[in-house]
């Protein structure tokens, strides 16, 4: 790819100053050198606030991740200047555009020359009326392109759990044409569009339909030909016709390879692609006046009601991912390499099938999954609903080019549409406005379907639904597509894990001829928590583990279910977020910037083929914990082995602990781990031996603080809260609350903060804490707390105390995808307390009113000597409402 897109840069500097052109087309990127403003030009001096970028690019890779509410969304403009050559005078130039976030308007040397809506589709724009030549030599060029990306209601989506990055965020072409040419203004596409009406194990027909245009003054003879390619460059089979085309004629055509024999097969095992290359030459000169190659995949599928799907006549269980596009400091902007490393980490994890949502995205990862053999689902992004005719034409509009642009993929089974129509239904109170909406919103399925079915009869239609069975069914949403899905967290934000499953077989039962797939399942995992008592919401590894478990294996033990597709391949960036990890959503089970999470070392184990072994949670490679018993100085923690093979041995320090029995993929083991350097090293044996192997820096706390055998040196406590908090930047653990125990520490009195009138948090509030990372420690914390003690020896210490109000006076909204009941908004009431250090009083009057502010974190430090074997008591005393202690942290200092 980047030897092509280098070479035609070379190309293009040398036909640009030479004035010269090849025969047939010429395509080449002209990311590089654009200037760019954000705003309103009209109120800027021109020259005085462009920057020079380049192109994929988007302005709003910062403003979207950090704590100011929002991000900017309005206008953008980039302008470049193109030195085109006189001798394409005679030619058709193309602006082609991968996609402007979200609607984009195309300048040439002042003149309009095209508009698109849009934020996901490709555009190509004609420009050769609006360009200058020179009479020999290179003319400049000016062109602008006007970005925006505000909130428009009748442009879908209009809503979405996920950020509408605003920018020129893919490629842009200068594509250079004959005037006899392919199709250039069909949707932006190649013009040319390929089908397999049949497909077996010993034959296939091939259908290939197109237009062309003789743009010329005189009428053509003209030779079509359509050669189909092995991957090798052998001609498999190849069809010619002559044409006569008109001057300023379009003509249409359909040629058929109605006997292919000895074709090979496309499957996620052998993803083997033909290419098909169509050509126009002169049938007097000989001369090629244009040329496209398109993929070829030879396979047949079928989706079940009651056996699930089939690939080339074998039952096959498509298990995979969503994916979203961008990526921690780059926005959406992602280079081509970026987009495929993403389909091929779905391919290393042993998945087969990619829900491209909620939208189309770069051709690259569509070129991916031809490939590498992912079988996929392209979405037209229609995400709530505004009932007005210019959002109908234009959710009509992308859903035609997302269809036609994506038409020629092998790789393509689905065409979805519309997603979770029903989360959120308006006039509540009133029926006649609310069956009114319902209408029209099934109005509009049925013409999405209608012309889904139109353009391509071949594949499959869909609807992704939430779990509002009743309700969809009711409206009709489960009726219009040819497939149902639905996106389903039971267990997560409601409900328990045993509800999936129970969900599943209530489709089966009431929908037994609509085939059913899980569009959306997950559940959050911030990496830096973990719990061995998980609880659904905690947000920890363990918990998600224990949903996905569930999850797979309800999917597996049903045939009829024709699909799992994770919710999401990887974390992604959502401004409307916060809880622990804000305008992040944490559901992927690979990190933000692509690490591995426990889940897809789960799914690894599960779905791998090759031996496999991986040590979990290996990120958490600093740990801490109480040993267990004064003399007995190590601590039992339990270690999780995934691997596919039956059993695992686990080594640690050089002696093997034991061999377990992997069960759903995965061996469990109970670890003594020691103070200090633990080396564990997991092993399978079979044909070939795999091991793992991880290094943990464990410290161990003894039972009481003045053991001399485990000195005192830090302690980190999270109050309010169960988990452990492993902050990776400064390689410190978070303990968990316990109540104090004399010769060690903990809390007394009080309670555990928890959120009231909450259907889905347990503890802790999921507040966004301002100005810190450190947020899973500021929303957690112990009300009406006495004291906190440490009974730590005779030294000097740091003591750090850290507090946040977590209760606003004023209402916040709800997520719209947090799929659970909305919390009931709690009462403000003031707060005033003192905090005394062995008595001493450090902190006078801490109160909500000044100092402790909503969602903002206050943490404070004091030097403190213990002297005559004393301890440290922070003792707190209440003026107004109730105390609170979010964290708190010790460490000694000599």
């Amino acid at each position: 790819m980047y030897a092509r897109i280098l070479f035609n840069t070379f190309l293009l500097t040398l036909l640009l100053q030479s004035g010269l052109h090849a025969q047939g087309r010429f395509s080449s990127t002209i990311n590089s050198n654009w200037l760019f403003t954000k705003g309103d030009t009209a109120q800027k001096a021109v020259g005085s606030v462009w920057q020079t970028v380049s192109i994929p690019h988007t302005w709003n890779t910062q403003d979207v991740l950090d704590d100011e509410p929002g991000y900017y969304r309005g206008d953008g403009w980039y302008k470049k200047t193109l030195y085109i050559p006189a001798g394409w005078k005679d030619r058709e130039v193309y602006l082609y555009f991968e996609g402007a976030g979200q609607s984009a308007d195309v300048f040439v040397n002042g003149k309009s020359v095209g508009k698109h809506q849009g934020g996901y589709t490709f555009f190509s724009v004609p420009i050769s009326s609006a360009l200058r030549f020179a009479q020999s030599g290179n003319a400049t060029n000016d062109v602008v392109v006007r970005v925006n990306n505000s909130v428009n209601e009748n442009l879908p989506p209009i809503m979405g759990d996920y950020n509408i990055f605003g920018g020129l965020y893919r490629d842009v072409y200068l594509n250079v044409l004959d005037k006899v040419h392919f199709d250039a203004d069909n949707q932006a596409t190649s013009g040319i569009f390929i089908t397999t009406p049949q497909v077996n194990a010993a034959s296939a027909v091939v259908q290939v339909k197109g237009s062309f245009v003789n743009g010329t003054g005189s009428s053509r003879n003209l030779i079509v030909s359509h050669r189909i390619l092995t991957a090798e460059g052998a001609v498999l089979a190849e069809q010619k016709k002559t044409v006569k085309a008109n001057a300023g004629q379009k003509v249409d055509f359909v040629q058929d390879f109605k006997d292919i024999k000895g074709q090979r097969l496309w499957s996620p095992d052998d993803p083997y692609l033909y290419r098909v290359v169509s050509r126009i030459t002169d049938a007097a000169t000989g001369q090629k006046l244009d040329e496209v190659s398109n993929p070829l995949g030879f396979r047949w599928y079928a989706f079940s009601a009651s056996e699930g799907f089939s690939l080339n006549g074998n039952s096959l269980k498509l298990i995979g991912t969503s994916r979203h596009q961008d990526y921690p400091g780059m926005g959406n902007a992602l280079p081509d390499a970026m987009h495929v490393r993403d389909v091929e980490l779905l391919k290393e994890m042993g998945g087969n099938f990619l829900r491209v949502a909620h939208y189309p995205q770069d051709p690259a990862v569509l070129q991916a999954c031809d490939r590498l053999g992912i079988l996929a689902s392209v979405e037209t992004p229609v995400m709530g609903f505004t009932d007005s005719e210019a959002f109908a034409s234009s959710a009509k509009q992308q859903h035609r080019e997302i269809i036609r642009q994506t038409y020629n993929h092998p790789s393509v089974i689905i065409w979805s549409y519309m997603n979770e129509m029903l989360l959120r239904v308006p006039f509540a109170t009133d029926s006649t406005k609310q069956q009114a909406y319902f209408r029209h919103l099934t109005d509009l399925a049925r013409e999405l379907e209608a012309m889904a079915r139109q353009e391509d009869p071949a594949r499959y239609t869909l609807i992704p639904n939430h779990g509002a069975f009743d309700l969809y069914n009711k409206v009709g949403l489960t009726k219009i597509p040819r497939l149902v899905g639905w996106n389903l967290y039971q267990g997560w934000y409601g409900g328990t894990l045993e509800d999936f499953g129970k969900f599943l077989d209530m489709h089966h039962r009431e929908l037994p001829d609509k085939p059913v797939l899980i569009t959306e399942f997950g559940a959050d995992a911030d990496n830096r928590i973990h719990s061995f008592s998980p609880i659904r919401f905690d947000k920890s590894v363990e918990y998600t583990m224990l949903f996905h478990q569930a999850y797979l294996k309800a999917i597996l033990d049903r045939p009829f279910v024709a699909a799992g597709m994770i919710w999401n391949l990887t974390e992604f960036n959502t401004a409307v977020r916060a809880e622990t990890l804000p305008n992040i959503n944490p559901k992927g089970i690979m990190t933000y910037d692509r690490k591995e999470k426990d889940p897809y070392r789960f799914y690894k184990a599960n779905l791998l083929k090759a031996p496999y072994i991986q040590i979990g949670s290996k990120e958490w490679n600093r740990r801490v914990g109480t040993a267990e018993s004064e003399s007995q100085l190590t601590c039992s923690q339990p270690v999780v082995v995934f691997s596919n093979q039956p059993t695992v041995t686990l080594t640690v320090q050089g002696k093997v602990l034991g061999t377990a029995e992997t069960k759903q993929g995965m061996a469990r083991f109970t670890v003594p781990f020691v103070n200090g350097l633990n080396r564990l090293v997991a092993t399978v044996s079979g044909s070939t031996v795999v091991s793992d192997q991880a290094d943990i820096m464990f410290r161990v706390l003894p039972p009481t603080l003045k053991n001399p055998q485990l000195p005192f040196d830090e302690l980190n406590v999270s109050l309010g809260d169960s988990r452990f908090f492993f902050d990776e930047k400064t390689g410190q653990n978070w303990l968990p609350e316990q109540v104090y125990k004399p010769g060690s520490w903990g809390y007394v009195g009080g309670k555990q903060y928890v959120m009231k009138n909450n259907s889905r948090v347990s503890f802790g509030s999921g507040r966004n804490i301002l100005g810190t990372e450190l947020d899973p420690i500021y929303q957690t914390q112990r009300t009406g707390i006495e004291q906190f003690k440490f009974d730590v020896p005779t030294g000097d210490y740091e003591l750090v105390l850290h507090f946040a109000e977590l209760i606003s006076k004023t209402v916040n909204n709800d997520i719209a995808f947090n799929l659970g009941q909305r919390a009931v908004p709690e009462v403000y009431i003031e707060r005033s307390f003192d905090v005394l250090i062995n008595g001493q009083e450090v902190i006078s009057g801490l109160s909500n009113s000044d100092v402790l502010k909503t969602d903002q974190p206050v943490a404070t430090k004091f030097m403190v000597s213990v002297q005559n074997q004393e301890g440290i008591t922070v003792s707190f005393n209440v003026r107004q409402g109730e105390t609170v202690l979010n964290g708190i942290q010790l460490k000694k200092i000599r």
